[in-house]
């Protein structure tokens, strides 16, 4: 055993087995580590006794203590709280830290006559008001902003609207009353009852209950009707069809699940990765997945068991069911569940994925940091690949496109970008032989199984990803194409659908929404831009050729091989009436010229 200069073997025989914290001090006095344990003699002795069997990192912190101090609690559960305050204070160097180097939002229901909703990154603004959140997805707590703004009538001034301050009628109407978004307390024209009903129905649904508010709208619309107030009936029925839709985006995971905090965890030997889910009402409210820097290679139930505590007080969560991929012993004021079946498992593997993507995310990060500045065409190529969750880099991109007008010269085209670049050579054109009328999945179908099966015939390089210019319908189409040949699985594919820019993916029934903003989701649109270009000029082209070609025919004595003939030779009714005497009659003879010549003079 190495030579440890702490008197442990004097020390420990005379620790309780009672819960309690401890302090390990190094030779300056300063405290290096703080634990909390349930046996205080059992933990402590467990460093010392087992030191030839611990990990470099343990025996590194136990080569250092020189001095002990430990605190008995009445409770396991006390030692966590004790634990988790004193590592915030201290911060000792041996201790994981859950730190957070961003500050999230929150909603903050102020406590005043006519409350406000406001929102806030200063965690004192608790005495200000009740306090929801922190939102990780500022995007979805302005979702949540904008909501309460449709639905209900909530004051935006900073007004004192104390009893003495309206009743002196010391405040005017503003411009938001005269626009609806206000009903005028400030001039005592809307109760207070009436006010605060409407702030009840905001907490609830704050804390993930939408019931309550569906039920006042449906109430106050069938009101409305039996008065024969029709257009305020039509009011709440919109009111309950937004709160509706609202509820219908939301994750809804099973309504028999009403509150649980989700926990899972994977690590290697540096950190720990976990996500976190809060469940209310059988609706996830709120997510954060983060990385735990590992200090002394410490066990994942032990590393969990801080992030349980700590996120769980972030949140103020009082869930009394927690489901975790690992067993957690630790008393948490909740059950700690390992789900194996059904739709609690299914939260795990929830949790499992976001974990997957969280690493993937940091891995892909810190490829882009080591290869330096890269070119900004592999830097698109990278968060291309990122966004899209693939294999390897999309430095081949084939995008296909359908064009066809009521049904007429139905045409396809295929365009093949090459590192985020046009390969302009390598584009195709296609008519479909097997489509007859305007069958867009039917079409898209043929043209990507004739694409790959010529591919693999003259075995040339299949592409990184393929894009589909249309939804789901016309993905499944071309995975069925895919999966005829024998290659569905080996290429990423994707459909692009215009209208809200989302992304899908085969057998993915929900899209992915990549950032506006986002330089990959600009190349999958520029791809599906010149597929979309390319097929509609082939389309003009081929109605510009059928109409030259019905209108030489129409000519007597002119047949379909000589307008055909015709055709290629000059390319355009332009070029034709161009055409000097000589060209035509060395072309189709005298006869054929006159004909084709009395017929343009007439038709001029």
């Amino acid at each position: 055993m190495a030579n440890i200069k702490f008197d442990y073997k004097t020390r420990i025989p005379l620790l309780p087995n009672e819960p309690g914290i401890y302090k390990y001090f190094d030779e300056n006095d300063t405290i290096i580590y703080v634990g909390k344990a349930k046996n205080l003699k059992n933990r402590i002795s467990s460093y010392f006794y087992n030191f030839d069997s611990a990990d470099r990192k343990t025996k590194r912190l136990v080569l250092t203590i020189r001095k002990l101090e430990y605190t008995v609690v009445l409770s396991e559960w006390e030692a966590l709280l004790l634990e988790n305050n004193m590592i915030k204070e201290l911060q000792p160097k041996f201790n994981i830290l859950l730190k957070d180097d961003k500050t999230y939002p929150y909603i903050c229901v102020t406590r005043e006559r006519f409350p406000r909703l406001i929102k806030t990154r200063r965690i004192e603004d608790k005495q200000r008001g009740k306090m929801y959140g922190p939102y990780v997805n500022v995007k979805a707590m302005h979702a949540l902003l904008d909501m309460f703004t449709q639905l209900y009538t909530i004051r935006t001034c900073k007004y004192n609207l104390s009893k003495e301050n309206v009743a002196a009628r010391k405040y005017k109407l503003c411009l938001e009353y005269h626009i609806g978004n206000c009903l005028g307390p400030c001039e005592d024209l809307q109760a207070e009852a009436d006010y605060m009903h409407e702030i009840d129905q905001i907490h609830n649904i704050l804390k993930g209950n939408l019931a309550p508010a569906k039920e006042y709208f449906l109430r106050k619309m069938q009101e409305a009707a039996v008065n024969q107030e029709f257009e305020k009936a039509h009011e709440y029925k919109q009111k309950q069809d937004f709160l509706s839709n609202y509820q219908a985006k939301a994750t809804v995971v099973n309504p028999s699940i009403k509150d649980a905090d989700v926990f899972v965890i994977q690590s290697d030997a540096d950190a720990s990765y976990i996500c976190y889910l809060k469940i209310s009402n059988g609706t996830i409210i709120q997510t954060q997945t983060l990385e735990v820097k590992k200090k002394l290679e410490e066990p994942d139930d032990e590393v969990l068991e801080k992030v349980m505590f700590e996120i769980r007080l972030k949140y103020d969560s009082q869930a009394k069911e927690i489901f975790s991929n690992i067993e957690v012993d630790t008393d948490l004021k909740a059950e700690v569940v390992v789900p194996k079946i059904g739709d609690k498992k299914k939260l795990i593997k929830m949790g499992l994925r976001n974990v997957m993507y969280y690493r993937h995310e940091k891995a892909e990060r810190e490829a882009i940091a080591k290869s330096g500045a890269t070119n900004r065409r592999d830097r698109v190529l990278i968060k291309l690949k990122q966004d899209l969750q693939l294999k390897e880099l999309p430095r081949h991109i084939e995008c296909f496109d359908n064009s066809n007008i009521q049904g007429t010269n139905p045409v396809s085209a295929m365009v093949l970008f090459r590192n985020g670049q046009p390969s302009t050579k390598e584009y195709r054109h296609y008519i479909p032989k097997t489509i007859v009328g305007p069958d867009d999945f039917g079409t898209m179908r043929e043209v990507v199984y004739r694409r790959y099966k010529r591919l693999l015939e003259e075995k040339e390089d299949l592409p990184n990803l393929i894009v589909i210019d249309g939804g789901k319908g016309q993905l499944s189409a071309s995975v069925s194409a895919l999966k005829d040949l024998g290659i569905y699985g080996k290429i990423p594919i994707v459909g692009i659908a215009k209208r809200l820019e989302e992304i899908y993916f085969p057998e993915d029934s929900l899209p992915l929404y990549i950032d506006k903003k986002s330089e990959s989701l600009k190349l999958i649109q520029r791809c599906r831009d010149e597929a979309h270009r390319f097929s509609i000029t082939h389309h003009r082209n081929r109605r510009s050729k059928a109409f030259i070609n019905s209108s030489l025919e129409s000519i007597e004595g002119i047949g379909k091989p000589t307008a055909t003939k015709v055709l290629n030779h000059f390319k355009s009714i332009s070029n034709l009436r161009k055409a000097t005497e000589e060209e035509l009659i060395t072309l189709v003879g005298k006869d054929k010229t006159r004909r084709i010549r009395d017929f343009f003079e007439k038709d001029s």
